[in-house]
């Protein structure tokens, strides 16, 4: 993953900022025809679902939680996943835009910067793609709708669209919200389903 002393500030702020815990899920804003946009198509074993993206100024993103709150650029998450297991999954951007030969090809946690740690156990919830738990109803339906300003769409040392690309993960296991040893299974565990971030305008 691409490193850029541009970060430090921003990863330091970051540690300050965050918590585990899930964000209230908010109402996505009016439609704005200039607005940064992406999409990811999520796939799985009996799972099919979507990551819609858009980058919104912070200042004007309405209600945002705090702990995940760093910078002025906000991108706002919509995503809704069928074929699931009911209960809490973990949910995160990974460093590497990749879903295939399996989804270890994704990598690590997106972490950009000097100081990045992308083991997806050691330093979280700190990671820039760190994101809430997804909801999974009896019917194997799960849907959220957050806000982050750990990473951005335009580009900037916090951009999912770097060289290496980015990809979103969804794990059998709910995120503990806690800092845990190497390949402890604390962020999520088994990886359930995976999509590769793809700019759209």
């Amino acid at each position: 993953m691409r490193k850029t002393s541009l970060y430090a500030t921003g990863a330091a702020l970051a540690a300050a900022a965050a918590l585990a815990a899930s964000p209230a899920t908010i109402a996505p804003l009016a439609a704005q025809s200039s607005t940064i946009r992406a999409r990811a198509e999520i796939r799985g074993e009996g799972i099919t679902g979507t990551a819609d993206f858009r980058e919104v100024a912070a200042e004007s993103a309405g209600a945002t939680d705090p702990r995940y709150t760093v910078g002025t650029i906000a991108v706002e998450i919509s995503v809704k996943v069928t074929g699931l297991a009911p209960g809490a999954h973990g949910v995160h951007l990974h460093e590497i835009g990749k879903c295939e030969p399996d989804f270890s090809a994704a990598g690590g946690h997106f972490d950009p910067g000097p100081h990045g740690m992308t083991d997806p156990d050691a330093n979280h919830p700190f990671h820039m793609g760190d994101l809430p738990n997804l909801i999974v109803g009896a019917d194997g339906v799960g849907s959220f709708i957050v806000r982050t300003t750990r990473v951005t769409l335009s580009a900037g040392p916090t951009s999912v669209f770097d060289e290496n690309g980015t990809a979103i993960i969804i794990h059998g296991n709910p995120d503990q919200g806690v800092t845990g040893e190497p390949k402890s299974g604390v962020s999520g565990g088994p990886r359930v389903a995976c999509g590769v971030v793809t700019r759209i305008n």
